[in-house]
């Protein structure tokens, strides 16, 4: 199969997530091919099978390029089988994964899409890319009554086994 992975990231983690679901996709013999949204708007779909979206949360939103891409490329991404991985701390918690999943409603309504699958990605802390505010809100909001300071580093939530167990998943159903 020919696998699209068009991705947007704002911190890194998500560039992370696309790149290591780009090696999962090759491993599994499928062609593959990966674009960042906000560098990329010559998304060549008509040639895809398959077609994995992966961005983060940040403010309840996705990144504006990735959901503009969405919205003009609607008609093209229901023509294929579709996984949208949505990447946020929430979806790292038990008690956030409600949220996360609204996060998504939130954007299948602006945009239209309407995934194949979806799956919610734990994302990642990076202390060094905040400024004060966002310091504060990672903490007292994000984080609130988790056992994390974000003062002492980065810390990265993502489930790697499960994120490969869900495009194996996915790009069985979709063949």
């Amino acid at each position: 199969m020919n696998v699209l992975i068009l991705y947007a990231s704002v911190e890194g983690q998500t560039r992370k997530i696309a790149r290591y679901v780009e090696q999962a996709v090759a491993s599994l013999g499928h062609d593959v091919a990966i674009f960042d949204t906000g560098e990329v708007t010559d998304i060549p779909l008509d040639k895809a099978d398959a077609v994995i979206l992966a961005a983060p949360v940040h403010q309840r939103r996705h990144p504006q390029s990735f959901e503009t891409l969405l919205s003009a490329r609607q008609a093209e991404l229901g023509a294929v089988k579709t996984l949208l991985l949505s990447v946020s701390l929430n979806a790292a918690f038990p008690e956030g994964v409600e949220e996360a999943w609204e996060y998504v409603i939130e954007m299948k309504m602006r945009t239209g899409l309407e995934p194949d699958a979806e799956a919610l990605v734990a994302g990642a802390v990076r202390t060094g890319r905040y400024d004060y505010f966002a310091m504060q809100v990672i903490r007292h909001v994000v984080l609130r009554d988790q056992n994390v300071d974000p003062k002492s580093g980065e810390h990265v939530f993502t489930d790697w086994d499960a994120l490969s167990a869900e495009v194996t998943g996915f790009l069985a159903a979709a063949q």
